[in-house]
C-alpha cells in the first residue's frame, strides 16, 4: 500500500488539492517511525513511508498543521477517524484546511513484543501473509504478525472509518472486541489489590509528559502542569502520591473525550497501561448512559457534559447497561 499512498500523495499535491502531507517518515531502523510533513513529492518519494510500524495516530498534529496557509493531506487509519472526528467537535482543527484520506488496516505491530522473544539487532521486516520475516544481525526469524501485534490492535474497537474525503482500501465495521476484559479483572480485585496494582505501574513514571504529549485528547493551549502557579508544575515525584497524581488528573481531563487510540500506552518508555485508567471510564459511560464512544460522530456530546431528565442517573440506581 505504500506505493499507492505515495503516488495519490502526489497526485493531489500536483493538481494543486494540498500544498504539504502529513504522514510518516522512516527513521534509522524499520521500525522507528516519526510522524513527519512532505512539502515536495521528491521528499515523499524518498522519506514517506507505511508499514506494520505505523501505528502513530497523525490526527494529534492537525491542530497545528490547519492553522498554516493551504490545505495538509493527512492518512488517517480508522481508529484515527474517530480523534478526527472529537478534534472538529472540540472546534481544536479547521476541516476546511484538511484533505484526510483513510487508509485500511489490520493492525500495527509492536517491536518490544518481538523483543521480549528474544529478537533484537533488527535490520528489515516484511509481513508476508500474516507472518513477519525479520532480518537481525544475528540470523532470519518467523514470528505470525498476531503475536506481534499491538495490544490496541489486538483488541480494536473499530475498522471503520467514521470520516474522510477519500478512502484507499476497504472500509470495515464496528467491532465487538474484548478491550474491557483487563478492566473487568481489576474491577474485580479488592481495594487493597487495585491500588498496588497501580501503585506498582505508575511508581514507574519518569514524568517524561510522552502521553500527554502524544493525545489527541489533550490540546490545552497551556497544560496545568506547565502552570508554575498551579502547584502542579512539572517536576520529579516527592512522594507516592504525586506519582499517581499527573495519571489520575490526566486521566479525569480526558473523560468523555478520549477515543482508545492507545496512543498514551505506546509511547511510554516504562510501558505502563495508560490506557487502562480511560477505558474503565469509557465502560463506566457504557453502564450508566448507554453506549457511547467519543468521536463517532461529529458533533455528539459527551455524557459528561449533558443532562436528560430520562437518562441521567446516579451509579446507586443505574442498572447495567442504562438508566432504569
Amino acid at each position: 500500500m505504500q506505493e499507492e499512498l505515495i503516488k495519490r500523495a502526489v497526485e493531489l499535491m500536483e493538481d494543486g488539492t494540498v500544498n504539504r502531507v502529513l504522514g510518516w517518515q522512516k527513521g534509522q531502523f524499520v521500525y522507528d517511525i516519526t510522524p513527519a510533513v512532505f512539502t515536495s513529492a521528491d521528499e515523499l518519494k524518498e522519506n514517506f513511508v507505511y508499514n506494520d510500524f505505523c501505528g502513530d495516530n497523525l490526527s494529534k498534529y492537525l491542530k497545528d498543521e490547519t492553522e498554516k496557509e493551504g490545505k495538509v493531506l493527512v492518512f488517517l487509519k480508522p481508529c484515527d477517524t474517530y480523534s478526527f472526528n472529537q478534534l472538529l467537535t472540540e472546534y481544536k482543527i479547521h476541516r476546511e484546511n484538511v484533505y484526510a484520506i483513510g487508509i485500511e488496516c489490520y493492525g500495527k505491530a509492536d517491536v518490544e513484543l518481538l523483543r521480549r522473544k528474544g529478537i533484537d539487532g533488527i535490520l528489515d521486516v516484511k509481513n508476508e501473509n500474516g507472518t513477519l520475516k525479520i532480518a537481525t544481525i544475528y540470523g532470519d526469524e518467523e514470528v505470525p504478525m498476531m503475536e506481534a501485534m499491538a495490544e490496541r490492535c489486538v483488541n480494536c474497537k473499530s475498522k471503520k472509518h467514521v470520516a474522510y474525503d477519500e478512502l484507499i482500501g476497504e472500509d470495515g465495521e464496528v467491532l465487538d472486541s474484548n478491550r474491557f476484559d483487563m478492566v473487568e479483572k481489576l474491577e474485580q480485585m479488592s481495594a487493597q489489590e487495585r491500588f498496588d496494582f497501580w501503585q506498582g505501574e505508575l511508581s514507574r513514571c519518569i514524568r517524561c509528559n510522552a502521553c500527554r504529549n502524544v493525545c489527541p485528547a489533550c490540546t490545552c493551549e497551556k497544560c496545568v502542569f506547565d502552570n508554575p502557579d498551579s502547584g502542579l508544575y512539572n517536576k520529579a515525584a516527592a512522594d507516592s502520591f504525586e506519582e499517581k497524581m499527573f495519571h489520575i488528573i490526566r486521566a479525569y481531563h480526558v473523560a468523555g473525550r478520549c477515543t482508545d487510540c492507545g496512543e498514551c500506552s505506546r509511547v511510554c518508555p516504562e510501558h505502563i497501561p495508560l490506557h487502562l485508567l480511560n477505558r474503565k471510564f469509557i465502560k463506566d459511560y457504557n453502564e450508566l448512559y448507554g453506549s457511547f464512544m467519543a468521536g463517532a460522530e461529529v458533533g455528539q456530546v459527551s455524557p459528561m457534559v449533558d443532562f436528560t431528565m430520562d437518562n441521567d442517573a446516579e451509579p446507586s440506581i443505574v442498572q447495567k447497561g442504562g438508566a432504569e
